[in-house]
């Protein structure tokens, strides 16, 4: 396998599918800080070149981490489509692209084509498309799927309800969950990230978002986003929950950093059949971030591109209900700037997608990062322009918990006002019904967080 071009009178050689994968990498300082990084233009121009050459085939047989040593390999190798597979198997990461822009490759095409796509496969043909690419690419697809109700339906936009308090008080976070919902916010779920992990303290939460949601008839989910296995024992213990979390990591050595196997998610889904509060079937939430499995020594050389490719093929698996990247969380060391951070989100949202996934994002950054408030509405808007399933909403923008800075409540009713778009469908008409919205716009009564505290 010729592993090697010449550019601008330079031989480059590589020495593995897994360095061409690293080095065709757009710029990440996370890449650099792992040492894997091209070490200039020139050498990820030729990487690139390279890549671009090498086919599905190629790819498939030289994944980052070892079949014989990491089960998300098995989980993904295991799973692919036989047919679809052989039917693209030897086409070029070019030739790949070039179908997945094309006019011919429509929604339900790229779907089945994703089937037959290892992670390795998903994430080099994302290093060699343009943001642009990106865009038009995720545009075609939707994914969606349903817990009590469906997200990810054509012509929709939908958010998740972030009403974090710095220490769990419960009637501070139903005064945000209040304040969010007076916006049109919550439609895809009232998750919390809780301080405490502790059984009481999830359970005490979920409890009142239970109870919100069966007072005021609320069509949405709710969730509680502590360790697996604290919700899996408040679950147990008869906690309300439509959805139980995980963060995870494309590798199994990532995932144990994280505290858990596929085993344990296997787990929290059969006890969510049982005694879950949602009609499903997709009852798991997952987050990701480039980055994750560098910090937990976990990532086996690979770029931290690739890894976040092999998250979403662990999460195809468990068929979830929502699943979002957390791009600018983890910080400059990762992603060190807007430009960074934009790509990443892009990149991420595509590669979701192509592996089957309904994907989401949590479109933010942290304070000591080189980005700033209008860094988060510039990827909001490319995002929901193609077709995110939805976008995280906090008060004025600012998690007073985790410290760093996402959409407010208010930024999606513009992003949907702008784009054409609307809620979930039931979500809609209960906003109707509360006098929030109306055609699709909110009321001069939105905002008002009085409307589910008169008479109180």
């Amino acid at each position: 396998m010729d592993l090697g071009t010449t550019l601008g009178g330079r031989r480059f050689t590589f020495r593995s599918i897994k360095e061409v994968l690293a080095k065709a990498n757009e710029e990440k300082s996370g890449d650099k800080l792992a040492g894997v990084a091209a070490e200039s233009v020139l050498e990820r121009i030729a990487a690139k070149e390279v890549l671009s050459r090498l086919s599905v085939r190629d790819l498939r047989e030289n994944p980052v981490v070892p079949y014989e040593e990491d089960e998300v390999t098995r989980m993904n190798q295991d799973s692919l489509d036989a047919a679809v597979y052989e039917r693209v198997k030897g086409w070029s990461m070019a030739q790949l692209r070039e179908y997945i822009l094309s006019f011919e490759a429509g929604e339900e095409e790229l779907r089945r084509l994703g089937k037959g796509l290892t992670a390795e496969v998903v994430a080099g043909v994302c290093k060699l498309m343009s943001n642009l690419d990106l865009i038009y690419a995720a545009n075609k697809i939707r994914i969606p799927a349903t817990c009590n109700t469906t997200i990810g339906l054509r012509g929709h936009f939908s958010t998740r309800l972030q009403p974090n308090h710095s220490t769990d008080n419960v009637e501070g976070i139903t005064a945000s969950v209040f304040e969010g919902l007076s916006y049109g916010c919550g439609d895809a779920l009232f998750g919390l990230n809780p301080v405490n992990d502790t059984v009481a303290s999830l359970t005490e939460v979920l409890k009142r978002f239970d109870e919100i949601k069966n007072r005021f008839e609320i069509p949405t989910q709710i969730c509680v986003l502590g360790h697996i296995t604290t919700q899996i024992e408040a679950v147990k213990r008869g906690a309300p929950c439509d959805m139980i979390f995980q963060s995870i990591a494309g590798s199994e050595k990532g995932n144990r950093a994280f505290g858990f196997t596929s085993d344990t998610v296997r787990e929290a889904k059969a006890l969510l059949k049982e005694k879950g509060t949602a009609k499903g079937p997709n009852v798991l939430y997952f987050e990701t971030g480039q980055g994750s499995e560098l910090s937990s020594e976990a990532h086996y050389g690979a770029d931290q591109v690739t890894m976040e490719a092999r998250c979403y093929a662990f999460a195809r698996e468990f068929s979830p209900f929502m699943v979002n990247t957390v791009v600018g969380f983890i910080g400059p060391e990762y992603l060190y700037d807007s430009r960074q951070v934009i790509r990443a989100g892009l990149e991420d949202h595509f590669m979701g997608k192509l592996s089957g996934i309904p994907m989401g994002c949590d479109a933010c950054y942290t304070n000591h990062m080189m980005a700033d408030q209008n860094d988060v509405d510039n990827l909001s808007m490319l995002l929901a322009s193609c077709g995110v399933n939805y976008l995280i909403g906090v008060p004025t923008s600012d998690d007073v918990m985790l410290n760093y800075q996402t959409n407010a409540y208010h930024d999606a009713a513009t992003i949907r006002e702008i784009l054409g778009l609307r809620p979930i469908t039931e979500f809609e008409k209960w906003l109707e019904k509360m006098g929030i919205m109306e055609n699709g716009k909110l009321t001069p009564r939105a905002g008002d967080p009085t409307i589910f505290t008169a008479g109180r």
